[in-house]
């Protein structure tokens, strides 16, 4: 017998459970714009998020101003927050990616139409929410995510209880928390969740109709030719 079969303090760790991802990453190619963007222009807009625990943010601090802040969660090719940013000058918009070209493209389009209420995190949102204060955030964007539609990947959603109460922690009181999705169970099962956060008042009578300001990206027209209605939610914390 070796010494650490009878002493427990000397038996090997337990394994670190793995963390349950709400993405799948993607790989692709870059253009010689996009690689170009990326380098000149991450080091000045862009915030690294490691796995695991991290320094807070402070998005005053990040952006230089004291402004409400948007969270976009998954900001794909960055066309709709580019749009919406541009759009609305008076609020901050923290889109949160983990596809490189996407994120090189949305800081392009940043340098290109000379967004200054822009920054883009590379990382797993769910981690930079965590670093993010309680109560910093004017309204969070979750539009198109994952649909994780075969049931035993249904833990891999981003909208789900243990999620949304976190996202709702860092809502200030009054701020949106706004999904849209083109997949009709994943819809029901978004809203079901939402309603049953106690903190959370759905701003509609169930869907809420298509808002204005919520650009129609590639992505949703491919969807509604195919047939697949949008659904968009939209709920406030209390």
């Amino acid at each position: 017998m070796t010494s650490t079969d009878h002493d427990p303090s000397a038996a090997p760790p337990h394994p670190v459970p793995r963390t349950v991802r709400t993405f799948h990453p993607r790989r692709g190619r870059m253009t010689g714009r996009q690689t170009d963007a990326l380098g000149r222009l991450f080091p000045a807009y862009g915030l690294d998020v490691p796995d695991g625990p991290g320094a807070p943010v402070d998005p005053a601090v990040l952006f230089g101003r004291a402004a409400p802040v948007v969270l976009e969660i998954g900001s794909g090719m960055g066309e709709t927050t580019a749009v919406m940013a541009g759009a609305d000058p008076d609020r901050d918009y923290l889109a949160v990616e983990v596809h490189t070209p996407g994120i090189a493209n949305l800081l392009d389009l940043v340098e290109r139409r000379g967004l200054r209420n822009v920054r883009v995190a590379r990382g797993d949102a769910l981690e930079l929410v965590r670093r993010l204060p309680a109560g910093s955030l004017d309204a969070v964007h979750i539009f198109f995510p994952d649909p994780w539609p075969k049931s035993r990947h249904h833990k891999r959603r981003l909208v789900q209880p243990a999620h949304v109460a976190l996202l709702r922690d860092r809502l200030a009181p009054g701020g949106s928390l706004h999904c849209a999705t083109d997949w009709a169970e994943y819809a029901e099962a978004m809203r079901d969740t939402l309603d049953a956060d106690p903190e959370l008042v759905n701003a509609y009578d169930g869907f809420a109709p298509r808002p204005a300001h919520r650009p129609v990206t590639k992505f949703e027209r491919r969807a509604l030719l195919a047939g697949r209605p949008v659904a968009d939610l939209i709920y406030r914390r209390r």
